[in-house]
């Protein structure tokens, strides 16, 4: 083991000359080996997470506005404004520290979160087959790879049965390829074209194979790319909603700034302390505080949900969920129990058959890769002995031609037996077995309208139905092709029983009344989704098979889309385009499913939704793993979403249109004033406490009416409502700047002073009537968010006549300035409240 292992092309050896090199044998690893092997990764050391967590630091004062400010600072300690100097490093300080501790915890949330549904590998060790997590997987570990895995390493195949391998993550290409453990003397150059080499982070479409993990980790292909199936960069909805926002606060912030600065100028006041207010004004313009407010609220929400059994893999995901208004799910496991029974086996005129029960449980027994639910309700049900049969070549189960084929030998012969879809089984037959002993007979056009006619009934009763057909095969065939399915057998069909789920019903309804559409996307057909749909009493409002969405363009898919409620006999590739069909019509989609057949899907959705033992694929394609099979679980994270998305919302509207008015009033003042109507210190003093009144809002309590419906992140509305609230608190600043300099006569200090005071309550108080769209009073705030709001106002009042009143250049206020603040701050509130309360009234009238 001296030499590294992916220097040399592995891919190319062959089995002896790798177990050599690997240090292992045929067997694997026993379990003392593979923990020695593993400590090699030891964690990192001090030193280096020192070094990463100081990097992580320094990133949070990349910010424009944060070097801003330094650069500010460091001019003022220049020319000798030390004070002020100081007074800005601490307050940038505080606030990159503060953003980047509450960062790292949401962070450490999310991987904890992720951890508890990380990836598994069934490997062989001591003898025995265990499922270990798949980051544990070491060099020299024997992988039992099966249909729906995620392979874990870089691997050598030793065995394998018809394995097809998706490497789409690799290659971009979604065909899968065939790869195959046979002898060959080919010799690549790379690794993923290697007929025996499986890549990390790629899936097994089909098929099983045994192989042995040369490189694992940051050694594989995958890892020396950086790539990571789990982490692929898609922006949420959310993402680009911020985005839009934050384009909206830097018009507004460099508009202010070049305003203030060119009025300073035309009164030829001092540079650097314009320079400094105009900065100043920048910052407090800013809701600095929102990339902690939301990582912090996103990762309350992913804990809150993880107690009601729902794993968020990625925080900002929460976000969509409160915004996802179109539910999409697969059929069985999801609004069916999946605890499926056979429960009889017809021949096509509805009687029992023996021998395509007999057939059935062949194909069953002897199909490889990854058993569905399906195989193991036949097989669990009491049958014919299988011993007497041999597996000689198979046709895995495909999505496109939808059936499965085993050639197998057994006592009468060799036989191609084939189970699939009703309609596509039946295009493969030309004759049917009677029933008895009774040799096959032609399929006419009479007897496919029987054997239609029984189908339908099953169908009619819910039951989900596999045709069985066979074939004798010629007795020296060893292989079999699609070409050989032609010509069979029908002998009947298998018909097999799943219930509804329990609570399924009430989750829909739930989900429905809470404004999001729900849409069945299945591979069923249309008789047996209905049936299902009608026991969920779920209303069906269009209907729309694969067959005719193939004959569509896109276009006329998504002018069918909103008025379809089932989508059935579907294909992955047909899911695929409905779900994106939805996105393009602006809808926020969440699809849920747990198969191979769902994986694209599931990656397509805004938010794709998957259960802790669906398989590898579709765990990996989703972002949201319920720990319940329970649609109430979906439910409970759209509620949890909107709420996190609420408190969000309340911190940008409160946060826009407060520091606006204030903002705009200092901006406005600069015309009439001979002085600054605050300095920059006491701007940026009040911006950080105005800040600390809003920490707890990831905290607070939220109205019912507000999670009623799905929500998004509306620009417009946020614009509006600042440009209607923010001349609000100017219009009582201005108020208050007339009182000042005509009724107390205050000084420069006096008036910069009362002022701090006066805005700082109330900005803060503010909060508790913009927080809720109704009356303030009935709508009751969060604890931690209330004393966080008292303590800033007492913090005000107090500041101006404590010890630190000089380091700020605060002055006592005339005692009747404290006669006059209690009336402005409760007629500033009335009026606040009021203007809101007609707004909300006017932006929801003119919706309906």
């Amino acid at each position: 083991m001296d030499e590294r292992p992916d220097v040399y092309p592995w891919w190319n050896e062959d089995e002896q000359a790798l177990y050599a090199r690997l240090g292992c044998t045929s067997q694997g690893l026993d379990s003392q080996e593979a923990s020695r092997r593993q400590a090699l990764a030891a964690p990192k050391p001090r030193l280096a997470r020192l070094r990463e967590g100081a990097v992580f630091l320094l990133r949070r004062f990349a910010s424009p506005l944060v070097l801003i400010l330094l650069i500010a600072g460091a001019v003022s300690a220049s020319l000798g404004e030390l004070g002020n100097a100081l007074i800005i490093a601490g307050i940038v300080l505080v606030s990159v520290t503060l953003d980047a501790y509450q960062e790292r915890r949401s962070a450490q949330a999310e991987l904890k979160l992720q951890q508890s549904v990380a990836q598994k590998a069934t490997v062989l060790r001591d003898g025995r087959s265990i499922r270990i997590p798949a980051t544990a997987v070491v060099p020299g570990d024997l992988l039992a790879l099966e249909a729906g895995d995620i392979i874990a390493a870089d691997a050598w195949l030793v065995s394998s049965r018809h394995l097809q391998v998706n490497q789409a993550l690799l290659t971009g290409e979604s065909f899968p390829v065939e790869k195959s453990a046979a002898a060959t003397d080919i010799e690549t150059d790379q690794a993923i074209d290697a007929p025996r080499a499986v890549l990390a982070g790629t899936a097994i479409h089909s098929g099983s194979a045994t192989a042995i993990a040369v490189l694992t980790g940051a050694q594989s292909e995958l890892g020396r790319i950086g790539a990571d199936i789990s982490r692929r960069a898609k922006p949420t909805t959310f993402d680009l909603d911020i985005q839009r926002f934050g384009y909206l606060i830097l018009r507004l912030t460099v508009f202010l700034v070049l305003f203030v600065l060119l009025i300073n100028a035309l009164f030829h006041r001092p540079w650097l302390e314009s320079f400094l207010f105009a900065i100043a004004l920048a910052v407090g313009l800013t809701p600095e505080l929102l990339p902690m407010v939301v990582s912090v609220t996103l990762a309350r929400g992913a804990i809150r949900l993880a107690r009601k059994h729902v794993i968020v893999k990625q925080l900002p995901v929460i976000q969509n969920l409160g915004t996802m208004d179109v539910f999409c799910t697969d059929k069985t496991g999801t609004l069916t129990e999946a605890r499926i029974r056979l429960d009889r086996t017809v021949d096509v005129e509805g009687r029992p058959s023996a021998s395509a029960a007999a057939l059935l449980q062949v194909n069953s027994r002897y199909l490889a890769g990854a058993k569905n639910a399906l195989d193991e309700a036949v097989l669990s049900a009491s049958g014919a002995p299988l011993d007497a049969w041999t597996l000689l070549a198979q046709l895995p189960f495909d999505f496109d031609r939808r059936w499965a084929g085993t050639l197998v030998q057994g006592p009468p012969g060799v036989r191609l037996i084939v189970k699939g879809a009703p309609q596509d089984v039946l295009r493969l037959c030309s004759a049917y077995a009677p029933g008895g002993d009774a040799a096959p007979a032609p399929l006419t056009e009479a007897v496919r309208q029987t054997a239609g006619q029984t189908l339908h009934d099953m169908e009619s009763n819910g039951f989900r139905v596999l045709a069985i057909a066979s074939k004798t095969m010629p007795a020296a065939g060893t292989s079999v092709d699609n070409d050989d399915a032609s010509d069979m057998v029908l002998h009947g069909y298998a018909a097999f029983a799943d219930p509804p789920k329990r609570g399924a019903a009430s989750a829909l309804k739930a989900l429905r009344a809470r404004g999001v559409q729900v849409k069945v996307i299945s591979g069923d057909s249309e008789l047996v989704t209905r049936h299902v749909c009608a026991q969920l009493q779920l209303p069906v409002e269009g209907v729309l098979t694969g067959t005719e969405l193939a004959a569509m363009d896109t276009a006329t898919l998504r002018g069918l889309v909103e008025k379809t409620t089932l989508f059935c006999r579907m294909t992955p590739a047909q899911k695929e385009r409905v779900v994106l069909a939805c996105k393009q019509l602006g809808h926020t989609v969440g699809y849920m499913g747990d198969g191979i057949n769902d994986a694209p899907a599931l990656h397509a959705a805004d938010v794709g939704i998957s259960v802790e033992s669906a398989t590898d694929v579709a765990r990996e394609a989703a972002r949201v793993i319920l720990l319940r099979r329970s649609l109430g679980v979906v439910h409970d994270g759209v509620m949890e979403g909107r709420r996190t998305y609420m408190n969000v919302f309340k911190y940008i509207m409160m946060g826009t249109s407060s520091n606006f008015g204030n903002m705009f009033s200092m901006a406005g003042a600069a015309l009439f004033l001979p002085f600054l109507p605050m300095l920059p210190v006491q701007i940026l003093l009040n911006n950080m406490l105005y800040d600390l009144s809003e920490l707890p809002i990831p905290l607070d309590n939220v109205d019912a009416e507000d999670i009623s419906s799905p929500r998004r992140l509306d620009i417009g509305l946020i614009r509006q409502f600042m440009f209607v609230i923010g001349p609000v608190s100017s219009a009582f600043d201005f108020i208050t700047f007339y009182l000042l300099l005509h009724v107390l006569k205050a000084t420069e200090a006096e008036f910069q002073t009362c002022w701090f005071v006066e805005s700082l309550c109330t900005q803060v108080l503010v909060i508790f009537v913009i927080r809720t769209r109704h009356n303030p009073l009935r709508s009751r705030p969060q604890g931690a968010l209330a004393a966080a709001c008292f303590l800033v106002v007492a913090a005000a009042l107090w500041l101006p006549l404590g010890p630190l009143a000089g380091f700020f250049s605060f002055v006592s206020p005339p005692p009747l300035f404290y006669l006059m603040l209690a009336p402005l701050v409760v007629c500033y509130l009335a009026a606040v409240h009021e203007i809101k309360r007609r707004f909300f009234l006017a932006r929801f009238a003119r919706r309906e």
